[in-house]
């Protein structure tokens, strides 16, 4: 049996194929840029191609494919928003999906929750608080081995924790979610706007790596968020460890290590200790928690 792991992010996606034929089992990842216009229509054409050049080996087919998805979706499978693609609302995703894939079950449930299942599951931890700081932020949060709160009452938006009533408008309209000040595009734009021309990732990369003040100030900030999100978190649920990965993080080296010492800043004497270390697997960890899915070891939230 082959199955399909899609990973659908903000400016990229991601594949997974696992197949097990006669010759023995492997994976094969892939990963495409979304089209820079054209719309949904273009992005469906480009993973439609991508999806075609995925295919398992004869006589065995791809029976199940699951799909780590960031977009909000309403109960029919509609999407309801997805900032980081706008032209995407309205779409009906499930019906889409499934006439990529005819011949398989196609599963769809949240990116962010997805990413915590998967590692969990690496980190061997029943009980996980997980974080993913990419083009937005997302992440989830895992109790006893369940996704909490649970697909059937959403997903968890950690992304959504207010950081800063006073702070930068999100996204999602609102002001001062974690994701309007730590995520890899709100700390680009603050870096253009300090700089006073637009910032790549690679230049913010090296600027921070050779401690320059305004990339430590723009980077600082981003990691001052995302640290009192992580603690307001474990004042709740109190996990047994936090692990932040996605794409932003995983780039900047000593991001994490930086995450950790606001933390400690923010943690209170009596209060839980947080223990909090980078993802077990990178940036991909909603791409194997899309695998998960599609084997039917991660429950979905909701299928086409």
């Amino acid at each position: 049996m082959s199955v399909l792991g899609v990973d659908l992010g903000g400016t990229k996606a991601a594949l997974r194929l696992e197949s097990s034929s006669g010759a023995g089992t492997g994976s094969v990842d892939s990963v495409f840029a979304w089209p820079a216009t054209g719309g949904a229509a273009a992005d469906l054409s480009a993973l439609a191609a991508a999806a075609a050049l995925d295919r398992a080996p004869a006589g065995d087919p791809v029976t199940a494919v699951g799909v780590a998805v960031p977009a909000t979706l309403d109960a029919s499978g509609r999407v309801r928003g997805w900032p980081n693609r706008p032209s995407w609302r309205g779409l009906d995703l499930v019906r889409e999906l499934a006439g990529l894939w005819p011949d398989a079950e196609v599963r769809l449930a949240d990116d962010g929750d997805l990413a915590a299942l998967a590692e969990a599951g690496a980190a061997g931890c029943p009980d996980l608080v997980h974080l993913g700081v990419g083009t937005g932020i997302g992440g989830g949060i895992v109790l006893g081995g369940a996704l909490c709160p649970g697909t059937a009452r959403g997903s968890c938006e950690v992304g959504h924790v207010i950081v800063d009533r006073a702070g930068e408008r999100c996204d999602c309209g609102r002001h001062g979610c974690v994701q309007s000040v730590a995520s890899g595009r709100a700390v680009l734009r603050r870096a253009a706007r300090r700089l006073g021309r637009d910032v790549g990732f690679d230049v913010l990369r090296e600027a921070w790596r050779d401690g320059e003040p305004w990339a430590l100030e723009t980077v600082g900030e981003s990691a001052a968020a995302l640290a009192a999100a992580v603690v307001s978190l474990c004042e709740l649920v109190r996990p047994r460890l936090v692990t932040i990965g996605g794409g932003f993080a995983a780039g900047l080296p000593g991001y994490v290590a930086e995450v950790a010492h606001r933390v400690r800043q923010f943690e209170r004497p009596e209060g839980p200790h947080i223990h909090l270390r980078p993802a077990a697997l990178g940036a991909l960890s909603s791409l194997d928690g899309a695998v998960l899915l599609a084997r039917g070891a991660a429950p979905s939230a909701r299928c086409g």
